[in-house]
């Protein structure tokens, strides 16, 4: 039984031109994320882990801007979008249940990660109702997820609660303290010590190293959001 469809259109790879286009979903969201929340999150969850780190950065920077509703400039994460789909090649992602165990199905094989993920954030700013910021955060749930593709991730998804700590009243303080950053530092050379640290304690951050899933993506949430906080 299909309990959600995501549907795009991407340039392939030879093409001179990168361009994306959204094509006709069933994404549901009651209630909220619903299963087009826990599709769209699942996307970000198989894709982002082979994104470059100057994409990734962009990426978050991209998921900010489109659930506020700010005007997206084109292009992003080295992509346009657009509505024609003329030459473009249809990709399409379902989440499916039998009996009570879910499952992802990918078309992995058409398209990019860096597609897929944009695609993934811009159908999630079509939802216009009041369930848009469930979806927002599904789809940071998803990047922050580490383990399998399987149940397990459907059950994260699906919970309404937002891991990682609050930033409190000073947030460039906490997010200094969680990446290690100390010192003055700003501009260019903040960047570059930011995205460096992020790196580092992502990696150490990874059940590979020790702990649990949940554990891990409640600390990568916290990386997350203290890089969003330095790196605006």
């Amino acid at each position: 039984m299909t309990l959600a469809i995501f549907e795009a259109y991407y340039s392939r790879p030879i093409a001179p031109t990168r361009r994306v286009a959204l094509g006709k979903m069933m994404l549901p969201v009651d209630p909220a994320p619903g299963f087009g929340g826990v599709l769209l999150g699942g996307i970000m969850a198989r894709f982002v882990r082979e994104l470059d780190a100057d994409l990734d950065e962009e990426l978050d920077a991209l998921v900010d801007d489109l659930e506020v509703g700010r005007h997206i400039g084109q292009p992003r994460l080295r992509h346009r979008l657009q509505v024609d789909r003329v030459g473009l090649a249809r990709c399409r992602h379902r989440l499916e249940a039998d009996g009570e165990q879910f499952r992802f199905e990918f078309e992995s094989n058409i398209g990019t990660p860096t597609q897929h993920v944009l695609c993934a954030a811009y159908a999630a700013s079509q939802v216009v109702t009041e369930e848009r910021a469930s979806l927002f955060t599904a789809i940071r749930k998803g990047l922050d997820w580490v383990g399998p593709i399987d149940d397990a991730l459907v059950r994260y998804l699906s919970d309404r609660r937002t891991l990682g700590a609050s930033a409190g009243s000073d947030p460039k303080g906490w997010a200094l303290e969680r990446l290690g950053i100390a010192g003055s530092l700003s501009g260019e050379a903040l960047h570059a010590e930011v995205s460096r640290s992020f790196r580092e304690l992502l990696i150490q951050a990874h059940p590979d190293h020790g702990g649990s899933v949940e554990l891990a993506a409640d600390r990568i949430a916290e990386l997350r959001e203290a890089r969003r906080i330095l790196i605006p």
